[in-house]
């Protein structure tokens, strides 16, 4: 059951009984995305070139501008996870096709709070709302094949493999395989009232 409550940011989603919240990251918000991508900075660019991207205060803004831009237009989304009041990571729908009902999710999260279940309790929390308030059908994880944590992820919501793009994605000079994984609606609904 989502609880909303009215908090630092006007919506907050509680994401269990320890700390931990779910709430939309805006431009204003840059310079606490800077510091926590700065904490994270190392362990988060292992698989994930959000640290390349966000390196000082105004390229912060930039990304977190982009997707208060791909939220206006209905095409993606970006959330922050915080515990105890602390952002320690995030999930996003890095694209949104409400006509096609597409979407595909991902994350980030910095090595304090890693092991907790928080990415896996905010991706099922944003899918819910992309499912069951957006009426998206399909629900993509791409994650590269060395990224066993996010893989694991993507077990624990329920989704299927779909295949392996072999040496899709160039990243930092060296040719990552990718893995596709997805969850459809039906299924997704299905994977919610299971025991």
């Amino acid at each position: 059951m989502l609880v909303l409550t009215v908090e630092a940011s006007m919506y907050a989603v509680s994401l269990g009984d320890d700390g931990a919240e779910l709430r939309p990251l805006e431009p204003w918000q840059a310079e606490e995305f800077l510091t926590h991508i700065d904490r994270g900075r190392d362990f988060i660019g292992r698989h994930v070139g959000l640290p390349d991207r966000v390196t000082d205060l105004e390229s912060s803004r930039a990304q977190l501008q982009a997707y208060a831009d791909k939220a206006a237009a209905d095409r993606g989304r970006i959330y922050g996870i915080w515990v105890d009041g602390r952002l320690v990571g995030g999930v996003l729908f890095v694209t949104m096709d409400v006509d096609q009902g597409t979407a595909e999710a991902g994350c980030w999260l910095e090595p304090s709070a890693s092991g907790r279940g928080l990415v896996t309790r905010a991706v099922r929390t944003i899918i819910d709302w992309a499912v069951e308030e957006r009426g998206i059908h399909r629900v993509e994880w791409r994650v590269s094949a060395a990224n066993l944590p996010s893989i694991a992820v993507a077990k624990r919501l329920g989704m299927t493999k779909d295949g392996t793009l072999r040496e899709s994605y160039l990243y930092r000079g060296e040719r990552q395989d990718i893995e596709v994984w997805s969850v459809l609606a039906p299924e997704w609904r299905a994977f919610g009232q299971a025991p």
